[in-house]
């Protein structure tokens, strides 16, 4: 399975500086020697890496790990060993160099067969299930002599194969009497002896299960077997397969015929990788799947990309972008009660109020003018028109109210926006979560329903503030000896005329929502990259894009809002509510008249969208609370690879550049490559290598 580590290194990780590798390394080093301070193995993986405990330790292990640091050979690790380390992790190649020098055991820069088998032996599946050190794969990568020294470009090769071999050894070492065959729990014990770096908790439980086609045969053929082996160790080639099908949608349910369509596109997967693909995704998420009568391996059903990610182990390093703060809430979504739920709905609230107010300041002074262009009315008695257009607005604004003309009314917006732009979000998310099944997906339907609640659940705090800020922001256009403040309009309108063209809000506000949240989510989902990943760029892209329908569509309902809020001059029409402004609009300015300012309120409402959503998403990277329920989308940088799961995730302050990677390099060892070495002294057999 590949591993793509370079876009990490390249994009991530940055170098750490000389001073600050000295500072470390002089707080762990241990040993001094001549004046100079040098690691030992055990201050390296122990008290650093923190990889292998400080009690009942294995010594072997950690003497054989710190060997892939010293260099040198000669037990103690020096700074420059140290910091050419580090970067070392930063390559794109770094797990299979990491893997290399912990079997050149003796620094030469090559592999030999006493070194190869050295540390093979010391590992807990040798331990378990003895290789065949004198069979002919071993003889045709080291030599009938078994003297040929292995480069690093060969030895990545022969890690690569050696799990293969190993596992069809284990298989006729199982089949006895040379059937081709072997029982279901021989099937179970290879697996979780030889490939258990492969597996998942759920796989592993089920493997039984998947035995001959998971129905419920108790022998399991050797091209089963293999054909099972081969899509483990190519399930990023079968995520690729499936993108490829749904043209990059995640939540696409795909058939067993579109899905070996594209694999024949792409790739040699075989048919029956593909039926083992299916009973794998029935077994694990009870797809409906059936059983052909005429061919029992033939099933039937759909899978989506969620069933894969279950099925391919999780991340051996999921995400390296620094969290301010990280807390655990739930030990599981199980425990998900009232009470977890109602904490979750204020952390999404505090921080939706952060992310309205930021994006609210941002576009400021482009809703100020869509609101005086709104407001001019071309069928009244007052005279010429004020301004041409939306930029003779802004020029005016500034020539006869200053900069600060621009933010008239900004104090009452916040004060309303925090609560209008966190409630809408909070509600969205919380819909949201009631519609989406157990894998992540969530029908257009209930995206829809979802907005529409938000839109609606926002009014409450929507129309008293959009009426003192309309009164504000058109306060500027005539003299006057009387300062005009929010609280002046306030006590002015009292409490019902706050909601005064509330009909008009909800009309706008709800169409508004269910249009911009599933375009959103699906902009998102499309400009996410090809691990799910969404850069900050492309949530700011995607939020922008997503504004640009829902303002348009709904100018109509926005300008009959404003034009029942604003008190109408001396001369100018009056309006009793929305179906009387519509007909007096439409009578007196045209149907024109409805799309007044809607240059201003996509350019105003498409980047403060995309400025409030790209806040909160980036919030909740940087605050994370897990609640045990769902996350945004596209907020993990998944690295395709085999291995563990996000404890593996460093907590030492201390790893900083290139060691930031070390702990999941070094669990990426045992995990990728099934390179095990016992941690404890318990369970370690000590072997005298050959001679």
């Amino acid at each position: 399975m590949p591993l793509d580590f370079g876009s990490i290194s390249a994009g991530y990780l940055k170098r750490a500086s000389t001073e600050q590798l000295q500072e470390i390394f002089n707080k762990y080093a241990s040993e001094e020697v001549n004046g100079v301070k040098y690691m030992r193995a055990g201050d390296f993986i122990q008290r650093y890496l923190r990889f292998i405990p400080e009690k009942d330790f294995n010594e072997e292990s950690v003497k054989l790990l710190g060997g892939i640091i010293d260099t040198s050979k000669d037990g103690l690790i020096s700074f420059p060993e140290f910091q050419a380390f580090e970067g070392l992790l930063c390559v794109p190649d770094a797990l299979y160099k990491t893997a290399f020098q912990l079997f050149d055991t003796n620094g030469n820069g090559m592999v030999s067969f006493e070194e190869f088998v050295e540390v093979v032996r010391k590992t807990t599946l040798h331990q378990r299930m003895p290789f065949n050190f004198d069979g002919n794969f071993i003889k045709l990568y080291f030599g009938k002599d078994k003297k040929r020294l292995i480069s690093y470009s060969e030895f990545s090769q022969l890690l690569h194969d050696f799990h293969e071999v190993y596992a069809m050894e284990a298989f006729r070492k199982s089949d006895k009497d040379g059937s081709g065959f072997i029982s279901a729990l021989d099937f179970q014990d290879i697996m979780v002896s030889i490939k258990s770096h492969l597996l998942t908790k759920d796989v592993k439980s089920n493997l039984v299960a998947a035995a001959s086609g998971g129905t419920g045969g108790q022998r399991v053929s050797f091209p089963y077997f293999m054909a099972f082996n081969s899509l483990l160790n190519n399930m990023e080639l079968i995520k690729r397969i499936y993108l490829n099908a749904t043209g990059g949608n995640r939540n696409q349910e795909v058939t067993k015929e579109e899905f070996l369509h594209s694999a024949q596109m792409m790739s040699q997967i075989t048919p029956l990788e593909v039926d083992i693909l299916f009973v794998l995704c029935h077994l694990l998420h009870q797809t409906s799947i059936s059983v052909s009568h005429e061919d029992h391996h033939s099933w039937f059903g759909r899978i989506v990309y969620s069933d894969l990610q279950a099925i391919a182990p999780e991340q051996y390093f999921k995400q390296i972008t620094n969290r301010l703060a990280e807390i655990k809430a739930v030990s599981s979504p199980e425990e998900r009660g009232a009470l977890i739920q109602v904490l979750e709905s204020a952390y999404r609230f505090t921080l939706g109020a952060l992310a309205g107010a930021v994006g609210a300041t941002a576009v400021y002074p482009i809703d100020l003018v869509k609101t005086r262009m709104q407001n001019q009315r071309s069928g009244s008695f007052v005279g010429e028109l004020m301004y041409r257009n939306s930029m003779d607005c802004f020029k005016k604004v500034i020539r006869h109210e200053g900069a600060t003309g621009l933010y008239r009314g900004l104090v009452p917006q916040l004060m309303g926006v925090a609560p209008e732009k966190a409630i809408k979000l909070t509600v969205n998310d919380l819909v949201r979560d009631k519609f989406t099944d157990k894998k992540g997906n969530i029908p257009l339907w209930g995206e829809i329903l979802s907005g529409a609640c938000a839109g609606g659940s926002q009014v409450i705090f929507t129309n008293p503030l959009e009426i003192v800020k309309i009164r504000l922001q058109v306060a500027g256009e005539i003299a006057s000896t009387t300062k005009i403040s929010a609280l002046s309009v306030v006590k002015e309108l009292g409490f019902f005329g706050l909601y005064k063209g509330a009909k008009a809000c909800f009309l706008r506000d709800i169409p508004f929502s269910a249009i911009y949240f599933p375009a959103y989510a699906h902009t998102k989902a499309k400009l996410a990259d090809e691990n799910g990943y969404n850069h900050p760029l492309t949530l700011l892209l995607a939020g922008a894009i997503a504004g640009i329908p829902a303002a348009s569509l709904v100018t109509p309902a926005d300008v009959i809002k404003t034009r029942l809020q604003v008190v109408a001059r001396q001369g100018q029409t009056t309006y009793t509510g929305v179906i009387d402004a519509f007909g007096k609009i439409m009578r007196e300015e045209g149907p024109r008249a409805f799309w007044k300012g809607s240059v201003a309120r996509v350019c105003r409402s498409s980047p403060q969208f995309g400025v409030t959503l790209l806040t909160y998403e980036i919030l909740q990277r940087l605050f994370y609370v897990d609640f045990g329920g769902t996350r945004p989308t596209g907020s993990e940088l998944n690295v395709p690879a085999v291995g563990i799961a996000d404890e593996v995730k460093s907590t030492n302050p201390d790893h900083i550049g290139g060691y930031q990677v070390a702990l999941p390099i070094f669990q990426g060892i045992e995990s990728k490559f099934g390179l095990c070495l016992p941690k404890f002294k318990t369970g370690f057999i000590p072997v005298t290598p050959p001679s």
